[in-house]
């Protein structure tokens, strides 16, 4: 079965974003761009893939979730098709259709589809973001691949939405780690069953 994979940035506070849907404050450069991207390339946007020359096969997703706001951002800056080499889903109760022709719209129940999804042959289903609806997928996040950056950011966008109440604690244990020379940490867990 399929896995679903929460692959995201972080601050060490817990955030992945402003309030404004801002990235603006993780640092680029350094070592551990280059040795994450050689690892997982599917998670850059298309056109990054294409100015940088890289034309690896997708080696561990082939299918990306994102929220309506992580989706607004791709927009924001000029493409409403980001990942033009996955299968790509917005899940947004708001969009009245998809933003792309090559966008699926998710419109009820995230978890139902991503049940199905799971099902399907092919490799991993990533979760791109954001936190609202890694909240409402918790129940099905098998592992989440961290890239903590070594920035408190003091408010934003946390990791798993506003106000998130889990009646049971969902527990994960590291399977990986490494830290890098520029200070990000990538940290791998994978869920408790």
């Amino acid at each position: 079965m399929r896995k679903l994979t929460y692959y995201v940035a972080s601050t060490i506070d817990g955030f992945i974003a402003t309030e404004d849907g801002s990235v603006d404050f993780f640092p680029v450069g350094g070592d551990h761009g280059p040795a994450i991207t050689a690892q997982y390339p599917e998670t850059l946007p298309t056109k990054v893939r294409e100015a940088l020359g890289v034309d690896r096969q997708n080696r561990y997703f082939d299918s990306v979730l994102m929220g309506r706001k992580t989706h607004d951002f791709g927009v924001r800056t000029g493409t409403s098709s980001p990942y033009a080499h996955l299968r790509q889903f917005v899940v947004s109760t708001t969009l009245p259709e998809s933003p792309d022709p090559a966008v699926e719209l998710i419109a009820t129940d995230p978890l139902q589809k991503v049940r199905e999804l799971k099902r399907d042959n092919g490799l991993g289903i990533w979760l791109c973001g954001g936190g609202e609806l890694a909240q409402a997928l918790l129940p099905e996040i098998d592992q989440i691949f961290l890239k903590l950056y070594p920035v408190v950011l003091g408010r934003g966008r946390p990791l798993f939405g506003a106000g998130m109440r889990q009646p049971d604690a969902a527990r994960f244990r590291v399977i990986t780690s490494r830290v890098f020379e520029d200070g990000v940490a990538f940290m791998k867990y994978s869920r408790i069953r």
